[in-house]
């Protein structure tokens, strides 16, 4: 499998099945409800986790909870709440939003206020090597001294603004310079530390976390597009002086931005959409479908007009899946071998999810022309339906449903025959009597589908 580093801008291949993946993906600020960007962000790299996992090797996968912050700090002023019982609540509500997205791949999630005496080592001994000074607000990071500051988002000096979170310090050295401990303010959560009572900077939670859970060393960064700069940016910095070098992570990556209807989602157009909203229209299938069926690094444009698509191509691979296991075992044969090499081919290259979805329909489309398949080819595609089940997440288990399988079918036989004798009224009323089971019914002309309502 190769993946794109955005720092060396080239690919890089994962050959070694036999070391553990070491991932790390930024976590969201808890000072608000998910949002769409979170999802479609955390919906990719659970997937990526997962193929990694699938392909045969170990992964160790941290991501952070930014628990606490100037944005959290803002909004408990704004609703008089308290910073930590805010930053609290919107974790849970995080943790929710996952569970019922089927992310579910994280190792491990590692809360900055958990990490704060790691925080403060790292700024110690950064301290000792001379890239830390301070000023009446806090203790700053000298950017000037890591001559490498901007390889990451190919920023010239002159455009590496500062202050994207925070109010900029006018007695700083340079401007690019970013806060470390911030000095403790009225009314604020602190902890102590060896420069006076505070909390950490934003951009220090993350190198020390990762510092701490993975090492010098490791193998994955990801996160959304708009955190490159200049958070990844300070994030790398940090790192390199304490390594001496940039040699840490393999693959920089960065999830695309969402756009809505064509325009970035932001509070001042009041077009945002929370992840709770749409999990609560579509089912988390057809949410994986829609962000999986762009290339992970692209922007992606988004519209409940995709989303209705995605759920009629959701349940189209379903029936398919359906009929590769009821199909009549014969002398037939689509070219299954053909359609697993490139299906595999594309998730390897670059973790290419829009190319192996539409071979995933393609291949869905050739079943349906058939009558009957060679047990060899039926159990290839199950591989790759699988594969769309476990790892992308875009067929439903139908498994997990508390009706016997064996029941469900003899039920929906006995109303095709009621429907074939004109009984309409006896044969909805077994459709009606499965959907209070929890089983949704699917009818696509003479082929009936049927699933586990999530």
């Amino acid at each position: 499998m190769k993946l794109w580093d955005e720092l060396k801008g080239n690919f890089v291949a994962f050959k070694d099945k036999s070391r553990t993946v070491k991932m790390y993906v930024c976590g969201p600020t808890v000072y608000d409800t998910p949002h769409l960007g979170h999802l479609k962000t955390y919906t990719v790299y659970d997937a990526l986790a997962k193929y990694l996992k699938f392909s045969g090797y170990s992964v160790l996968y941290i991501q952070n909870i930014t628990d606490i912050d100037d944005k959290i700090i803002n909004r408990a002023l704004e609703i008089r709440d308290d910073p930590m019982s805010l930053s609290e609540k919107y974790t849970k509500e995080y943790m929710d939003i996952m569970r019922k997205a089927g992310i579910d791949s994280v190792s491990f999630y590692a809360k900055a206020t958990r990490s704060v005496p790691d925080i403060i080592n790292q700024i110690r001994v950064l301290e000792r090597r001379g890239f830390v000074y301070r000023l009446p607000d806090g203790m700053y990071f000298r950017v000037w001294m890591d001559r490498n500051y901007g390889v990451l988002s190919r920023q010239v000096p002159e455009n590496q603004v500062s202050g994207k979170r925070a109010k900029v310090s006018e007695l700083k050295e340079d401007p690019r310079d970013f806060v470390l401990w911030k000095f403790r303010k009225p009314g604020e959560p602190y902890w102590k530390s060896p420069w006076g009572d505070g909390r950490p900077g934003w951009h220090v939670e993350d190198s020390a976390i990762i510092l701490r859970y993975l090492g010098t060393s490791f193998h994955i960064h990801g996160a959304g597009a708009d955190l490159k700069f200049p958070h990844n940016e300070s994030e790398l910095s940090l790192m390199r002086c304490m390594k001496g070098n940039s040699n840490i992570c393999k693959a920089w990556t960065y999830s695309g931005v969402i756009r809505i209807n064509g325009e970035k989602m932001s509070k001042s157009l009041n077009n945002g959409i929370s992840a709770r909203e749409i999990l609560d229209k579509y089912s988390v299938e057809a949410i994986r479908y829609a962000f999986l069926s762009s290339n992970y690094s692209s922007e992606m444009d988004f519209s409940w007009g995709m989303m209705d698509e995605a759920s009629q191509n959701v349940s189209y691979l379903n029936r398919a899946f359906t009929r590769i296991r009821t199909m009549k075992h014969g002398a037939v044969e689509i070219g299954a071998r053909n359609y697993a090499e490139t299906f595999f081919g594309y998730l390897d290259d670059n973790f290419n999810t829009r190319m192996a979805l539409v071979t995933l329909y393609e291949v869905s489309s050739e079943i349906f022309k058939h009558e009957e398949i060679s047990e060899d080819e039926a159990g290839i595609l199950n591989k790759m339906f699988m594969v769309g089940q476990e790892v992308l997440g875009v067929i439903r288990n139908h498994e997990s449903i508390s009706i016997e399988p064996g029941t469900v079918v003899s039920l929906l036989e006995l109303r095709k025959r009621l429907k074939q004798m004109k009984m309409y009224g006896e044969s909805d009323s077994i459709r009606s009597a499965l959907s209070e089971s929890g089983i949704i019914v699917e009818d696509s002309g003479e082929d009936v589908t049927w699933f586990k309502e999530r």
